[in-house]
């Protein structure tokens, strides 16, 4: 434990006395004041906060008091993370100028371990993207290559972790806007099980597929993340929390697990990044893992399903947004209520939420409800049994995390439909409430991060995220390139 986590070294630094935790702070606010207009990761930085949090920090290093695993740690929340008295946009126009009342329950977690937090990060408006293009403040830039795209939804997190602008982020996983920014800036994003992490304060896009989880430069500190926000939380109703705490579970050996190869997961796939993952299963099975071939035929459903049921649900979700209790409301002249929710919506969601709000209108209307979000609710329930009988096969199912490397800008905007299909290999997973990790694993013929994906049962966390670990330890010279701004430590 620690070879690798970020966590850990800087939390030995804090607790040895090597560092003060406002030098830590002041440092990443440095670093962030030098490459933030470049990189667009954060859309709001909060210096006060964060020097607040960390002269408590100091205060109970001076005392000689012990210091809990996050404390003192510099991160980042995806900008749809509710913040008391911190501006929370979702990236959106609509939502300009709204501060919320209360902090969102993994805010709140954190901030009692006294995490600092630098800023809230860009992201596709409400979520909705696959490039973090569609963001109001413009997109976060790929560290890796500033003319590729971080990914989305939660791009800003992926490229502030990626470039050592932040030691970890919280981001949100709907269709796979965790594991997708992640694998395309080469760190590591975990998306729980449905249910583990609280969404109370998570602002919706599609409530039965959202999911907070972190982004962070290793499974060692996701890990400890995933520890620190899994609590059962009353205030949601779908919440039921971790079964165990899982960073003990890191160290476990692989041998006689059964790696799952899905054959439709790898149809599409680029033959770069299929010949990475190919590599990376060849890992696994040299820690003593054997691998398993079958067909999961339903998951080719997996991108109607989700789109069907997840646009019927943002539209209702998104029907809050009229300009009269929060938010933007439209300047120009209205003639009643009606002409002014509809000039304040028209000028105040952005041309993706549109689309997908038109299409969840559409197919909750009278007439078409049975004929697409009927089928799609039966379908989601095909889907969820056919992983129920994969896993009767296997341990864990390994996959591409995105068919491709991170792509160029203005990519989606040119093919929208196109871009969906990015989503091929994460979706499943949503539809299923399964947890699933993305561990860099190489690089495409374009220099650009692979990400490897590994899916498991329900609750599965410890074993899943033991065997990302694993192969991480066992890949990580080869896997992992650092990206040269930011904080070094």
């Amino acid at each position: 434990m620690g070879q690798y986590g970020t966590i850990a070294r800087l939390h030995s630094l804090l607790s040895e006395k090597r560092l003060s935790c406002t030098e830590l702070t002041r440092a990443y606010l440095d670093a962030i004041k030098k490459e933030n207009s470049a990189l667009c990761a954060y859309v709001k930085v909060t210096p006060e906060t964060a020097l607040k949090a960390a002269a408590k920090v100091d205060a109970k290093i001076a005392a000689g008091e012990p210091l809990a695993p996050l404390e003192g740690i510099p991160m980042t929340l995806k900008d749809n993370i509710s913040t008391k008295g911190i501006e929370t946009t979702c990236c959106s126009r609509i939502l300009k100028g709204y501060v919320p009342i209360y902090d969102a329950t993994v805010w709140d977690l954190l901030k009692k371990q006294n995490a600092v937090l630098l800023g809230k990060s860009n992201m596709d408006e409400f979520a909705m993207g696959s490039s973090c293009e569609t963001s109001c403040f413009g997109g976060a830039k790929n560290p890796h290559n500033r003319k590729r795209v971080a990914g989305g939804s939660s791009g800003g997190v992926a490229a502030a972790v990626s470039a050592n602008l932040a030691a970890f982020g919280l981001g949100s996983d709907t269709g796979g806007s965790i594991r997708q920014p992640a694998s395309f800036c080469g760190v590591v994003g975990f998306k729980p099980t449905y249910g583990a992490v609280s969404r109370f304060g998570l602002i919706a896009y599609a409530s039965s597929f959202d999911q907070i989880g972190p982004i962070a430069p290793s499974v060692e500190d996701a890990a400890l993340i995933y520890d620190a926000i899994s609590d059962y939380d009353p205030m949601d109703s779908t919440s039921i929390g971790r079964k165990a705490p899982v960073s003990p579970a890191l160290e476990n050996s692989i041998r006689g697990k059964k790696i799952g190869i899905v054959k439709e997961y790898f149809r599409g796939v680029r033959p770069d990044v299929d010949s990475a993952i190919k590599k990376a299963v060849g890992v696994l099975c040299s820690l003593g893992a054997e691998t398993v071939e079958f067909s999961l035929p339903a998951i080719s459903y997996s991108l109607p399903v989700y789109y069907i049921l997840a646009c019927a649900e943002a539209s209702s979700n998104l029907g809050r947004y009229d300009g009269i209790r929060y938010g933007y409301q439209t300047k120009q002249h209205f003639a009643d209520r009606n002409d002014m929710v509809c000039k304040t919506r028209s000028e105040g969601f952005g041309a993706e939420v549109k689309r997908r709000i038109l299409l969840g209108t559409y197919v909750l209307s009278a007439g078409y409800y049975d004929a697409y979000y009927k089928k799609a609710q039966n379908l989601r329930g095909t889907i969820i049994q056919s992983f129920g009988e994969a896993f009767r096969k296997c341990d864990f199912i390994a996959a591409p995390t995105v068919p491709m490397t991170a792509f160029p800008e203005n990519y989606a905007a040119k093919d929208p439909v196109e871009t969906y299909l990015t989503d091929l290999c994460t979706v499943p997973v949503n539809i299923a409430g399964l947890p699933a990790v993305s561990v860099p694993c190489g690089f495409g013929n374009d220099g650009m991060p692979v990400g490897l994906q590994l899916i498991g049962p329900e609750f599965s966390e410890a074993p899943l995220l033991n065997a990302a670990n694993q192969y991480e330890l066992a890949s990580r010279k080869t896997s992992f390139r650092s990206v040269e701004t930011g904080v070094r430590l």
